[in-house]
C-alpha cells in the first residue's frame, strides 16, 4: 500500500548513524544519500526517508504516529533495539517482549524523537 515513509530530521549525520546501525541489525544495507540531500533506506520496494523539513523550519516528531518495522526473528528484534540504543536512540514503551498473539515487539524513539518499533511475525 505503501511506496515510503518520510520523516524530518536535524541532523542527518545523526540520523545516519542511528539508522545504519539498526537497519544493519535487521539484516538491511546502510542508507543512501540522494542529490536532494535525503537519506534514503529501501528494502523490498518500500523506502524510508529522512530529510531536513523543505520549509526550513525545525523537524518535530508525530505526536501519536509510529513506524512499524517488519523484523525476520525475536533477535532481530533484539539486536534492532541494542543498535539502536546504542547510536542515540532512547528505549520507551516497555522493554523488548512478546505479545499476546505472539509477535516480539520492541520501541524506540530516534534522535529526533520520532517513535519506532519492530516487531516479528506472530509464532502461534
Amino acid at each position: 500500500m505503501f511506496t515510503h515513509v518520510m520523516i524530518g530530521s536535524n541532523d542527518l549525520e545523526r540520523a545516519r548513524s542511528f539508522y545504519d546501525a539498526t537497519f544493519a541489525a535487521l539484516g538491511g544495507k546502510p542508507g543512501e544519500m540522494d542529490a536532494r540531500g535525503r537519506l534514503i533506506y529501501a528494502h523490498d520496494g518500500g523506502r524510508l526517508m529522512i530529510t531536513r523539513p523543505i520549509d526550513g523550519k525545525p523537524a518535530t516528531v508525530a505526536n501519536g504516529g509510529t513506524i512499524g518495522i517488519a523484523a525476520a526473528s525475536h533477535n532481530h528484534v533484539l539486536a534492532w533495539h541494542a543498535a539502536g540504543t546504542a547510536h542515540g536512540g532512547t528505549a520507551i514503551e516497555s522493554s523488548p517482549a512478546e505479545r499476546p498473539n505472539g509477535s516480539f515487539v520492541a520501541y524506540l524513539r530516534d534522535p529526533d524523537g520520532n517513535k519506532l518499533t519492530a516487531r516479528s511475525q506472530p509464532t502461534k
